[in-house]
């Protein structure tokens, strides 16, 4: 799937690799502490300001992160209104996103936009009861249909690192938030958002992908 990130662009077909970084700390460091050519330290003691959660996308054959969100929560109507206003940007376009196994990710809410973003008609069905919306495995066939022009190819179980977005989590959390230190959750999300930008500006590139063990099923 990756070694086709580029030809799938040229197509207009977007390839996401999509995840969320739950938890991320609004901390307020009390003290830090810089000399010169030493590296800059921080005190033990801080203030906690709550957590953010960032879903995020990475577009594989450019490497930029594109229509990210940033809330208080990561429940199914948080992602699925993330997906929204990540298709919304290409309505008619071609969508496909590597996403894990989360349950949110293989959501009655998701099918529901699945089908009515593809102009799907047929009965769904009842979640729980029948249909496509009776359990996981039904969902997934679903989201998963290559016949769709939004869908949705899943990592394999425990191997969630296959995902790209996760390499990105690493550079984010190197670059940023090792040594953050904010007042409240409104700078961390305005941090966040303006390193997106500047990394979009600077620094994204496709990542070259060398695993060559068991490929993502596509």
């Amino acid at each position: 799937m990756y070694q086709s990130a580029k030809i799938l662009h040229e197509q207009g077909v977007h390839l996401i690799s999509c995840d969320e970084k739950t938890g991320i700390q609004a901390i307020e460091r009390m003290r830090t502490g810089m000399r010169p050519g030493r590296v800059e330290r921080h005190e033990t003691n801080y203030i906690r300001h709550g957590t953010q959660c960032l879903i995020a996308n990475f577009e594989v054959a450019t490497g930029k992160i594109v229509s990210p969100s940033i809330g208080d929560t990561r429940k199914e109507d948080d992602f699925v209104a993330h997906i929204k206003n990540t298709v919304s940007t290409d309505r008619d376009g071609q969508w496909i996103f590597i996403v894990d196994q989360l349950n949110t990710h293989k959501s009655s809410g998701l099918v529901d936009f699945v089908a009515e973003a593809c102009g799907i008609e047929h009965d769904l069905g009842e979640k729980g009861k029948s249909g496509i919306q009776k359990d996981m495995e039904s969902r997934t066939l679903f989201l998963s249909d290559k016949s769709h022009r939004i869908r949705f190819v899943y990592t394999p179980k425990h191997a969630s690192w296959l995902n790209q977005i996760e390499v990105w989590f690493s550079i984010l959390s190197r670059k940023l938030l090792k040594r953050l230190s904010v007042c409240s959750k409104d700078e961390l999300k305005d941090k966040v958002t303006h390193f997106i930008e500047y990394f979009n500006l600077t620094a994204a590139k496709a990542f070259k992908w060398t695993y060559k063990g068991r490929p993502l099923v596509n």
